[in-house]
């Protein structure tokens, strides 16, 4: 939540604040119009000021990244047609993994020719009906990611994991990456915060069990290359290509990785 600063805003009548204060207060007896239009040219020019480089105010994304209430699995749902895309068949089976899969699943449910599946990494206690249906009916389950996957090699033909990896270790990550690329065959689509950008909110530290991580791009390939994990070239450039068409802007890091055989 952002801080006000504290005696940086100061009553317009207040001595000092801006140099045509006197000049309001001069003109408001003869023209209460001008006045107005004077206060009117100095609001714009704050907001202009507040919106454009360094000064009192932070710009908006700057301030989203201090909120950060950003979901990386929201944003799924959003390139749902991009991925499509890139991975054309490679959507038939879709397994997603990461909070709030309820969602993503129900997304993909509604799109042609696509099966879902997802598993939720948290406690879905507090989950609304329809989510404990897909339950219900084994369309999504709770799991620990920490441990190996209940799904034999190659159960799915995509899967899709976000805001899930950012809260693990690299003791786990080590496992649990390479356990996401075994269970698919065609490939792996890892959605991951920017650095500075997404945090847990405090409220969310019990469920995750510890803050969000967020690494770098140049962290993540060189994580890849210790594990032995290689970039889908085929699919990245596809969904890079559909992308720059304004079909859909990432606000997360994207990769696309090889299944393993």
């Amino acid at each position: 939540m952002a801080r006000r600063q504290v005696g940086s805003t100061r009553r317009v009548g207040d001595g000092g604040s801006f140099p045509f204060a006197g000049a309001l207060h001069s003109k408001s007896r003869s023209s209460p119009l001008l006045s107005i239009c004077l206060v009117l040219v100095g609001a714009c020019l704050l907001i202009g000021y507040a919106y454009s480089g360094p000064g009192l105010f932070k710009s908006i994304k700057e301030v989203s990244k201090v909120t950060g209430d950003y979901s990386c699995t929201s944003e799924v749902q959003r390139a749902v047609s991009v991925l499509k895309k890139a991975y054309g068949d490679g959507m038939r089976k879709v397994l997603h993994v990461g909070p709030e899969t309820c969602s993503v699943v129900s997304t993909l449910l509604k799109e042609d020719e696509t099966e879902a599946w997802g598993v939720e990494p948290y406690d879905i206690e507090d989950a609304d009906s329809h989510c404990k249906g897909l339950v219900s009916k084994g369309l999504v389950r709770v799991a620990d990611i920490k441990f190996p996957l209940p799904y034999r090699p190659k159960s799915f033909s995509l899967v899709i994991v976000s805001d899930a990896l950012d809260y693990l270790s690299p003791k786990y990550l080590n496992k649990t990456v390479p356990e996401l690329a075994r269970v698919a065959s065609d490939g792996v689509v890892l959605f991951a915060g920017l650095p500075g950008q997404q945090r847990a909110k405090i409220a969310e530290l019990s469920k995750f069990g510890r803050p969000a991580k967020m690494r770098s791009a140049s962290w993540w390939n060189r994580f890849f290359v210790q594990t032995s994990l290689e970039e889908n070239e085929a699919a990245s450039k596809k969904f890079e290509q559909a992308v720059s068409k304004g079909l859909y802007k990432p606000a997360c890091q994207v990769f696309h990785l090889k299944p393993l055989h």
